[in-house]
């Protein structure tokens, strides 16, 4: 069994997607639908030379979507093959949700540009800059990292897990006193590594709430359908087939951790064993391979290896 996976903030890259856009029309065609959508010519961002600009959350959502969308229409076009025919599952890491969810025609491709639009930017202004931060743990247990938060929250000044990546890789999120503070609980604890992470918005904790506010808001506005091949949710590790539930998660996951580790292994114990991470870079691939040595993952996400994927369906 196959599963794709759809990458999240971290894999963008500059010029990511550009041989697509330059080989194949129905590549060209999703850049084309994400920058209409976004009223935004978000492609020269992608395909420029500034990394600052591709850096900022409000455009490297839409644009790592963008990658990813273009990605998953070559595969389908130049397989004659339909996403049902391609996978049996789909999951996504945080925005990768999105993408997944498109792939599983639970929503249009401009829908999900917008929709990313808007939670970027709520989530750039939910918090005041210099308040928060994140910070990767390297080799630590989930169990041992949520006590190294307790330790280091108090009443007004909190962290909590907010991507449980793999056995030995978890990032946590919140104020930066209790960050800073757990970097000290973990070195204790015996964390082999602690890295603060250079990003400006403490993603996946409650520090999020009023961006949950906001992507409630703007999922109520639209209508989705239930997906048409099985995705796996960030929120439960677990298949959700319901797009009121769908949107239910969407929103959850704003203020609660991704759950990746246990998604990996829920599909792992529905059979996967074969994962493709459809868009840029190859960071997924990366953690599947330290959840599990009984599956493996390729990227998928230029022209090159693309043509190599085709040739094993």
């Amino acid at each position: 069994m196959r599963a794709f996976l759809f990458p999240g903030q971290g894999s963008q890259k500059l010029k990511m997607g550009l041989d697509l856009y330059q080989n194949f029309t129905e590549a060209k065609d999703v850049f084309d639908e994400v920058d209409s959508a976004l009223s935004q010519n978000l492609s020269s961002i992608i395909f420029g030379d500034d990394a600052d600009a591709l850096n900022k959350t409000e455009n490297t959502q839409p644009a790592l979507f963008a990658v990813s969308m273009a990605t998953l229409k070559v595969i389908e076009n130049q397989s004659g093959k339909k996403i049902t025919e391609l996978c049996d599952m789909v999951a996504g890491h945080s925005l990768g949700e999105y993408s997944a969810l498109c792939a599983a025609e639970v929503m249009p491709i401009s829908v999900g540009a917008r929709l990313l639009k808007v939670r970027a930017k709520a989530m750039a202004e939910a918090v005041p800059a210099g308040l928060g931060a994140m910070m990767a743990i390297i080799g630590l247990d989930i169990d041992t990292v949520r006590k190294v938060c307790e330790k280091a929250s108090t009443e007004t000044e909190k962290c909590s897990v907010a991507n449980d990546n793999c056995p030995d890789q978890i990032v946590i999120s919140g104020h930066k006193s209790a960050i800073e503070k757990a970097e000290g609980i973990a070195k204790e604890m015996g964390a082999r590594k602690s890295v603060i992470l250079p990003v400006s918005v403490p993603a996946h904790c409650p520090l999020m709430a009023s961006a949950k506010e906001v992507v409630e808001e703007a999922l109520s506005e639209i209508t989705l359908k239930n997906p048409i091949v099985s995705f796996v949710s960030n929120r439960t590790a677990e298949i959700a087939t319901d797009a009121k539930d769908i949107k239910e998660h969407l929103a959850l996951q704003m203020v609660n951790g991704v759950r990746f580790r246990e998604s990996v292994d829920f599909m792992i114990s529905k059979g996967v064993d074969n994962f493709a991470e459809i868009g840029s870079g190859n960071v997924l691939s990366g953690l599947v391979k330290r959840c599990t040595d009984k599956a493996v993952s390729t990227p998928v996400g230029s022209v090159e290896t693309i043509s190599e994927f085709l040739k094993t369906l």
